[in-house]
């Protein structure tokens, strides 16, 4: 070999080495190639054989029991499809000639909804929200369970005061859920919810219990019940009537509705509690209607300064107004102006956590009540009545007025006056007449509840104001209210009503249908 190959070669041999030295260097100070490290690590974590088991993760936290729950619990929710008809509305304008809804006439039109259901017990009793299958034409419920096998269904009833509904497939062997106790829950406790929203079988969300005994005046019925467990986990159109479960897989509550401005989740869900979805359920299936326990009062919750005029610590209970003649209360003692405390042992801060611990009960069972009353604890045994299947606003109003000897010996027994007349007027309030002492026909007319954001509320009506005049015109009766607000209504399309407040002040509502 010639020399100036030898050193050609030896030069090319030190360029190689410096490159290659060189580049090893960058490699080694380069930061942003180390992740190239970490990518082996990775993916050598991605072994199927777990570092821990499901029983050692168990003991660590209460969130790694949402696999196994959700196992447990997504074979007993399933999907429901109802036919529902479609009302069309013709426009009145005298030039629609019906020629191109001949099909629609002869064949009514009509749409599937959807939403879920839990299997309460194993020959396919399934439990879930009136909503859903309201107004299903015959024959036009369908059933899907987690395992994809389908059943029509049957309603075997239902109850629109909890928006609660019990159908029925002909099945065996069916999964079905562990009822949990609704009245242990507490704020702050893991749940899932369980459901199929947008048409997506078997979801699973998980949250916290946000709040208890929510009544957010969802349910468009007179005679409601709402006492709702509040979650954040995820609910959306189609959960309704899914479970609400513990991490124990307990069903703890039904799911019904959501607090939403564009209609979707925005972190707020209710949930029908399982203590009174059961009982509803029960009544359902043995007797296809709700047999409600009645104790008939009329309540409201103590706030903050009536707390101090009744003489208590703290602000709880819930403050009787009127207590029906003959009624379960009346029979046994209670009076006018008695606060509830707590029922059967449980304390009561709410008007409807009193309605839903009644509403768990049957007619005939005994309720314990600790009542306080003037100024000292008095404990009474209640025997509860049945509802009537008439709205009591709707009886009472019909009832004839309490003879003269028999109101004055009322008066003298509880040492208040006494309700008789109760109407709730479309436009979101109600009105209770409360005799006036030794006036067997003159009334005070108190607002006992005025509904969120309905026309009343917006006006600035609000409750224990009382009603004195209606445009000017004095008024002393509940009958005589009803005619001129309807009068002035339908006359000029509006009604002042000059209202006197618990300090005495007067004021004028202006309402609007």
């Amino acid at each position: 070999m010639k020399k100036r190959d030898i050193v050609l070669t030896g030069l090319l041999l030190v360029l190689v080495g410096a490159t290659l030295g060189t580049l090893f260097a960058l490699y080694t100070v380069n930061s942003q190639l180390a992740p190239l490290a970490e990518v082996r690590v990775t993916e050598v974590k991605k072994s199927e054989a777990p570092l821990l088991g499901d029983d050692e993760l168990s003991t660590i936290s209460d969130r790694f029991l949402f696999k196994k729950v959700a196992e447990e619990v997504i074979p007993t929710v399933v999907y429901i499809e109802a036919i529902v008809p479609v009302e069309q509305s013709m426009p009145d304008d005298g030039n629609h000639d019906f020629e191109g809804s001949i099909w629609d006439r002869l064949v009514p039109r009509r749409a599937r909804t959807v939403g879920s259901g839990i299997t309460i017990s194993e020959d396919g009793y399934i439990l879930t929200n009136n909503h859903v299958v309201e107004g299903a034409v015959k024959k036009g419920l369908k059933v899907v369970l987690s395992d994809k096998r389908e059943y029509p269904a049957r309603v075997v009833g239902t109850d629109p005061s909890t928006d609660l509904a019990v159908i029925k497939i002909e099945a065996e062997q069916v999964p079905a859920i562990t009822i949990g106790n609704s009245q242990t829950v507490d704020v702050g406790e893991w749940v899932l919810a369980v459901g199929n929203p947008f048409r997506l079988r078997s979801t699973v969300t998980a949250g916290i219990v946000s709040a208890l005994s929510r009544d957010v005046q969802i349910i468009d019925d007179r005679m409601r019940i709402e006492s709702f467990i509040q979650t954040d986990a995820a609910i959306n159109k189609g959960n309704s009537g899914g479970a609400l479960v513990n991490t124990s897989g307990q069903l703890i509550g039904v799911n019904t509705a959501i607090a939403s401005q564009s209609g979707a989740y925005q972190g707020y869900g209710f949930a029908v509690p399982s203590n009174l979805a059961m009982k509803v359920a029960r009544d359902l299936i043995e007797f296809g209607t709700v047999k409600r326990a009645l104790l008939g009062v009329s309540i409201q919750s103590v706030d903050f300064d009536r707390a101090i005029d009744l003489g208590l610590d703290r602000v709880i209970g819930v403050e009787i107004l009127s207590v029906s003649r003959d009624g379960a209360a009346d029979e046994a003692g209670v009076y006018a102006g008695d606060v509830v405390l707590a029922v059967n042992g449980q304390e009561v801060y709410e008007s409807n956590q009193l309605q839903e611990k009644v509403a768990i009960l049957r007619p005939g069972e005994y309720v314990e009540l600790d009542i306080w009353r003037n100024g000292r604890r008095v404990q009474k045994s209640v025997q509860l009545k049945e509802m009537e299947q008439e709205p009591i606003a709707e009886l009472t109003f019909e009832e004839e007025p309490l003879p003269v000897d028999e109101l004055e010996q009322e008066q003298e027994r509880d040492g208040s006056t006494t309700a008789v007349d109760v109407y709730e007027f479309d436009l979101g309030f109600r009105v209770m007449g409360i005799n006036k002492i030794n006036e067997t026909e003159a009334f005070d007319l108190v607002v006992t509840q005025v509904f969120k954001y309905s026309e009343a509320w917006n006006r600035g009506l609000r409750e224990s104001q009382k009603i004195i005049s209606v445009d000017d015109k004095p008024v002393e009766d509940i009958g005589e209210l009803r005619e001129l607000i309807d009068e002035h209504l339908s006359e000029y399309g509006a009604v002042t009503l000059e209202v006197l407040d618990e300090d005495e002040a007067t004021g004028f509502i202006e309402l609007k249908n």
